[in-house]
């Protein structure tokens, strides 16, 4: 199992699809960074900048570059049939499964490099940035902390919140893994998940109203406090962000398991 995670992380090294996502994330911190910096300084209307800041913010960019990673290195490895090769190596269906999952979270990790090494040279620079209501995840850290003076705790506790962060996107992003690997089809795997996305951030206003439907999001990565964690955050609550979300990712490799045990492979 090691060596088929190494063999995955030289292909992404070598991959020429995870070299242009990186780049896409790249571009797109740049942009979210620069824009919220012109709002700031009144150069952009919040209104104007809020709909298509929110585009490249990590939040959207991940949503969409993540599913992209799990159809192209999920399901292509069943049209490259190395998941073949591997299970008729002698590579139970359960680590190939579990393999695959730390493959792709790395890969995630990867993604989301560019908007972590951007927000913290904002945070470290000292100047203000602005996104008006929109902000989320990293964007929402670096709009609420940055123009201040940092501790050296508060640096600490910034590393712990991107940490979390990250983690938490891996956790809403494991929905994916299941439907890679039971559908096999990339373009069903963005369309499934991107509408999980939507229907998720449309249902969370009921968790207002609903004591149930408060306790089952609050389960789940996609409950919104998670997304906006700062310093104003408790330890607990970054230590239940880290816990839920690598909680929800066990979940979804034990379904994909049972799932994947089931099928055929041709």
């Amino acid at each position: 199992m090691l060596n088929y995670i190494k063999a995955d992380l030289f292909r992404f090294t070598k991959s020429k699809a995870m070299k242009i996502l990186i780049v896409i994330s790249t571009i797109c911190a740049v942009i979210v960074v620069f824009m919220s910096r012109m709002i700031q300084e009144g150069k952009i209307s919040v209104k104007t900048g809020n709909g298509v800041i929110f585009l490249f913010s990590d939040a959207n960019v991940i949503s969409i570059l993540g599913a992209v990673a799990a159809g192209i290195f999920i399901c292509g490895d069943f049209d490259n049939r190395m998941i073949h090769e591997a299970v008729a190596n002698g590579c139970s269906r359960g680590q190939v499964i579990i393999s695959k999952t730390i493959s792709f979270c790395l890969a995630i990790v990867f993604i989301l490099l560019p908007y972590i090494i951007l927000i913290s040279i904002g945070l470290g620079t000292g100047y203000k940035f602005s996104m008006g209501t929109m902000s989320v995840g990293f964007i929402d850290v670096l709009t609420t902390e940055a123009g201040k003076s940092f501790s050296q705790s508060d640096i600490l506790k910034i590393i712990a919140i991107m940490a979390a962060l990250t983690v938490v996107y891996i956790g809403m992003l494991s929905v994916s893994i299941p439907i890679a690997i039971i559908l096999r089809k990339p373009v069903i795997v963005v369309a499934v998940y991107y509408t999980i996305i939507i229907v998720s951030t449309n249902l969370s206003s009921l968790k207002d109203s609903s004591k149930v439907a408060k306790a089952v999001f609050n389960s789940t990565p996609f409950g919104s406090k998670y997304s906006f964690l700062t310093l104003r955050s408790t330890n607990e609550d970054i230590l239940k962000a880290f816990l839920v979300s690598l909680m929800f990712t066990a979940v979804m490799v034990i379904i994909t398991y049972f799932g994947f045990r089931k099928s055929e492979i041709k």
